[in-house]
Parts: structure tokens; sequence; C-alpha cells
């Protein structure tokens, strides 16, 4: 059973990569990942739209977001779970964080170019 929720916009083609490649890595199942663009409100801890403006789990009950969210995430994957456990350390957290908000800003773009390379 699950023990880490991962919500992700399925209408990104961003997101919608990497969490297939999450999927594959987390042969334990041990993710239960929701895809917000396509479930319904009653699947959403806070506000829809908070959702899909950043990336969101919940670890053992407590909703994280942005960079705490992909720590939590990566903890979870046996192969990425250094990567995850490094994110513990605060300093590391709060670099990881900026680096996520200054994603956060170039993502349309990316979002645009993305679906321009999608095959038809």
């Amino acid at each position: 059973m699950a023990t880490l929720t991962i919500w992700f916009d399925g209408s990104c083609p961003l997101c919608t990569r990497e969490i297939m490649l999450m999927k594959r890595l987390d042969r334990r199942g041990a993710i239960d990942f929701i895809d917000v663009a396509a479930s319904s409100v009653a699947d959403c801890p806070i506000d829809r739209a908070e959702l899909l403006a950043r990336f969101h789990a919940r670890e053992n009950g407590v909703l994280v977001s942005g960079a705490g969210a992909f720590a939590a995430m990566w903890r979870a994957i046996p192969l990425l779970r250094p990567l995850g456990v490094l994110a513990r350390i605060p300093l590391v957290l709060a670099v990881l964080e900026r680096c996520y908000v200054a994603f956060l800003r170039v993502r349309p773009r990316l979002q645009r170019l993305a679906r321009r390379s999608a095959p038809a």
C-alpha cells in the first residue's frame, strides 16, 4: 500500500513525462500518483489551482510542496533515495527550492516547447 501520495498536473507534458519515469522507478508501488487535471475535487486536499501551480505530496500525513515534495518522492524510490535523504539537510532543501522556483518561472515556455515536440 502506498505511503506517499503525489499530485501532478497531467495536462503538463513535462510533468507527465517525469511522472511516467517515476512510475517505472517505483517498482514497489510505494507512491500513489494522482493526476489533478483528471481527478475529482474530492481527490484534492487543497485548492485545485494550488495543486496545479506547484508540485505537492503527502508524506506520512504531512502535505509538502515544491522541492520538499520532490524530495519525498525521491525518498520513496530506492534508486533516488540518497537524493531525498540529502534534501533533508535544510541548506540543501533551500537550494533545491530556489531552483524549483526558478524552474516555475520558465515552466510555461518549456511546456510550449514540449507540446510542439510531442509526436502527433
